[in-house]
């Protein structure tokens, strides 16, 4: 009896264990996922070994189908940010464009004339899809503090279907919501975007202006609204599971990590492939720029598999 039972646990042990593989396997394919139940709230970059198998046809196809419109909420009080983000980082969106709570001469922006933050965001949201929803397939949105690596970012939707109902970037809980703050940046698929298309037309549910009494922030009243057409948040990290979507600084997750632990203070601070890092000044900006894309060890490569181009008249390379 007991050789039986070790014979049965043993059956048990290999089974299960050949689940797990089968399960590991299929989250190892190249491509576009097509997920039916969308309900998970971790998700991961590509491992860059799987990427370098593609054929050099498939590693253009990805890089190419990655389009990326990149919105920036400013204010007038924001105008030195304005001004640096314009000239550093969004030159490698494949498109960008500022909206503003009001008309601004000073730089090109779309004035959308409130400034309710919420209702800024809905209204925004509203016009690019309108106006964009068959030209990109992904949409990332941000303030004007936000240093953001799109290449990072592209790198990281690789294997993301915009088909998908995707909602990314540096998840909080508040109560029972999960939502993405938009202090690191929030990335929506043109899927979420046809979904929040829908549910503005509900205004019991997804209301145009923010409460009167107790006013909810824009990113937590984007995701109730989301959560009603069954798009949820979603943190994002590299493939060792730390984070990519930042809403600290450089500096300040360097001090973070020398504190908490100062042995480990390179691989304790950030990923990296982060995407973005938050609560950055004007001049950083540059500096960010400068340590990003101009910096070059003379004679390394980093072998990458995939090349991002940037647009035309990004300058900053």
């Amino acid at each position: 009896m007991i050789s039986e039972g070790n014979s049965f646990m043993r059956g048990m042990l290999i089974g299960g264990a050949f689940c797990v593989v089968v399960t590991l396997l299929g989250h190892i394919k190249l491509g576009h996922e097509h997920i039916t139940n969308h309900e998970h709230h971790h998700i991961q970059a590509p491992n860059k070994d799987e990427v370098k198998k593609l054929s050099d046809a498939e590693r253009m196809e990805l890089s190419q189908s990655i389009r990326v419109y990149c919105i920036i909420l400013v204010k007038p009080k924001d105008l030195s940010q304005w001004a640096a983000v314009r000239e550093t980082w969004s030159k490698h969106c494949d498109k960008v464009e500022f909206y503003s709570s009001e008309q601004m001469k000073v730089f090109e922006s779309i004035s959308v004339n409130t400034n309710d933050m919420w209702a800024m965001l809905r209204k925004t949201i509203q016009m690019v899809y309108y106006k964009y929803k068959t030209e990109y397939n992904w949409f990332f949105i941000c303030q004007p503090s936000t240093f953001a690596v799109i290449e990072n970012l592209k790198y990281f939707l690789l294997k993301k279907d915009p088909g998908q109902p995707f909602y990314i970037g540096h998840t909080v809980k508040s109560g029972d919501l999960d939502y993405v703050d938009i202090t690191g940046g929030i990335v929506l698929s043109i899927e979420s975007l046809n979904r929040l298309s829908s549910i503005f037309n509900e205004p019991e549910k997804c209301p145009e202006q923010g409460g009167l009494i107790f006013k909810t922030s824009e990113d937590k009243q984007l995701a109730m609204c989301l959560k009603y057409k069954g798009v949820l948040a979603e943190n994002a990290e590299d493939s060792e599971g730390k984070n990519v979507f930042n809403t600290k600084s450089v500096g300040t997750l360097i001090k973070d990590a020398m504190a908490n632990n100062p042995q480990k203070v390179v691989e304790g601070c950030c990923s990296d492939m982060a995407i973005t890092f938050s609560g950055i000044s004007p001049n950083s900006m540059h500096v960010m720029m400068y340590g990003v894309y101009r910096l070059r060890p003379y004679g390394h490569s980093f072998h990458d598999a995939l090349v991002f181009t940037p647009p035309p008249n990004s300058d900053n390379d």
